[in-house]
């Protein structure tokens, strides 16, 4: 091979992963992400709690303020799909909750993983699924920005 090709592939690579690297908090997070301005995590979580359970997700493991959980059963039809017959299987969206420095806004990025033996400590197998998965988490993401935005700090 070349030694020019060579320098050249290289420089290519990290151009590639310099760009990466320095993406803002505002642009992160990929499909189905959106940002909170001027709110709280308190707010955020509340919000996040109404809308979910609207679509009939029930709160899951939760780190606050950092992620929140919610599962929703997978149904007959979702563990014949996931060949987890006579196994419960639920869908859990896992929302990672970042403050944007210097701003009172905050970066919802979903995540949705399939749950198999949901509830079950020591035997649930989480398995993450294709991103266009968190893409269909927008709408959400949506009514929980514009539940949560513009809240006051909670008080001490």
């Amino acid at each position: 091979m070349n030694p020019i090709y060579k320098s050249l592939l290289v420089l290519c690579a990290l151009v590639t992963l310099t760009g990466c690297l320095v993406s803002p908090v505002e642009r992160s997070g990929g499909p189905g992400s959106t940002t909170v301005q001027n709110s709280n995590a308190t707010a955020i979580f509340d919000a996040s709690r109404q809308v979910f359970a609207r679509y009939g997700y029930r709160i899951g493991p939760t780190n606050f303020p950092n992620t929140i959980s919610f599962d929703r059963a997978a149904g007959t039809a979702g563990e014949l799909a996931f060949g987890t017959h006579m196994r419960s299987t639920d869908f859990r969206v896992q929302i990672q909750v970042l403050r944007i420095p210097g701003s009172n806004d905050f970066r919802l990025i979903p995540r949705v993983l399939r749950v198999n033996s949901a509830g079950r400590p020591g035997f649930e197998r989480e398995t993450q699924m294709l991103r266009t998965w968190s893409h269909q988490m927008r709408p959400l993401m949506r009514e929980i920005r514009d539940l949560a935005k513009n809240a006051e700090a909670p008080a001490s």
